[in-house]
């Protein structure tokens, strides 16, 4: 095994609240700084990833060689890691307003500036799979010839999280190249496949709690309210992985679905998780339950933010400093799951130490 002297450092570009950096430290690797444009992902950030600097930039706007002001890097270092996980909504599968995420679709192309001009050791994308469907107007296509003429070595998937121990049905695209060797590099899968009930529930440490119930406390087991009709719909959906079918032919049915006569149009909204089976991709809109399956398996309530983050594989110790239930949210929802990050950084790390 070759020793190096110096250890791997990671720059976490589009950070939000910082899933994927303590996933990276989790692993080993120093995380010297995240970047972002929301403020509000500043306290979440720091008070997290610790030594690790917060840079409040907006990356188109931002000069490559302005970077190494911000932080001590330079070209062509061995131990670098450049990270990049720019918001994916504009590329997304599911169906949602396009035009709000217009902005960021060109992200991979500014993060693409930076791995030009420092030509870091690795380089690490993670991403929706639509950026694979539409490779050509994501950017993916110039990405990947380009890296290969750096002579990186790039190997990327779509990939279940589930089957890396994250319990959700959600998919991504991975993406992990390589200057230092021949070798593709990629974490297995263990094949664990957990289940909502793993991780939340009494059990875990999640007390029974009301639709509306505000925790003051940094556990944050806060859920959002309800009104009325909806607990009532709530109360009539089957527990364990019921669906808005049970009272679809009752006053209850929602007026958008009325002329619906099959029963297919956004099938999973209002709709209950299954204790035995992986949550949906948590959103950054899951503590909403019109917005997908993200109703509690028994209690009459969406999940709370706690519980968002912890099927996102967030410690519990994990502090979430949000102006509002939704910015909480959007940080949980943005977020890569650490638990996927750590494999990702322990497999740069092992290719790091043994390449020959």
């Amino acid at each position: 095994m070759k020793k190096l002297t110096t250890k791997l450092k990671a720059i976490d570009f589009f950070c939000s609240g910082g899933g994927m950096s303590f996933g990276l430290q989790q692993s080993g690797i120093d995380v010297i700084a995240g970047i972002d444009c929301d403020s509000e992902c500043k306290e979440t950030y720091e008070a997290n990833i610790k030594g690790a600097k917060y840079i409040l930039a907006d990356v188109e706007k931002l000069k490559e060689n302005d970077l190494s002001k911000k932080v001590d890097i330079k070209k062509n270092d061995d131990n670098l890691i450049m990270v990049g996980c720019s918001p994916c909504q504009y590329w997304t599968i599911i169906r949602t307003n396009k035009n709000k995420s217009k902005k960021s679709k060109n992200l991979l192309h500014e993060f693409h500036r930076f791995v030009k001009y420092y030509n870091p050791g690795y380089v690490v994308v993670e991403n929706v799979p639509g950026i694979l469907n539409r490779r050509k107007e994501s950017g993916l296509d110039k990405f990947v010839t380009d890296l290969e003429k750096q002579r990186y070595t790039v190997h990327y998937e779509v990939v279940s999280l589930n089957n890396y121990g994250v319990p959700e049905s959600r998919k991504r695209f991975s993406l992990i190249a390589s200057r230092l060797t021949n070798e593709k590099i990629f974490p297995r899968p263990n094949n664990s496949c957990p289940a909502v009930k793993d991780f939340i529930g009494e059990k875990n440490g999640f007390s029974k709690i009301p639709a509306g119930y505000k925790d003051n406390t940094v556990f944050m087991h806060t859920s959002a309210g309800l009104s009325e009709k909806n607990i009532k719909r709530l109360k009539l959906t089957p527990k364990n992985g019921g669906t808005r079918h049970a009272w679809s032919n009752t006053n209850l049915q929602i007026d958008a679905y009325k002329n619906d006569k099959r029963n297919v149009s956004f099938s999973d909204t209002y709709g209950r998780m299954s204790w035995d089976k992986p949550a949906p991709t948590i959103t950054t809109k899951f503590f909403s339950i019109s917005n997908g399956r993200f109703a509690h398996p028994e209690e009459d309530r969406a999940i709370s933010l706690r519980e968002g983050a912890a099927l996102q594989t967030f410690p519990k110790t994990y502090r979430f400093i949000g102006s509002s239930i939704s910015s909480t949210a959007r940080m949980i929802g943005n977020a890569v799951p650490p638990l996927y990050a750590k494999q990702i950084g322990k497999i740069i790390i092992k290719n790091h130490y043994d390449r020959k």
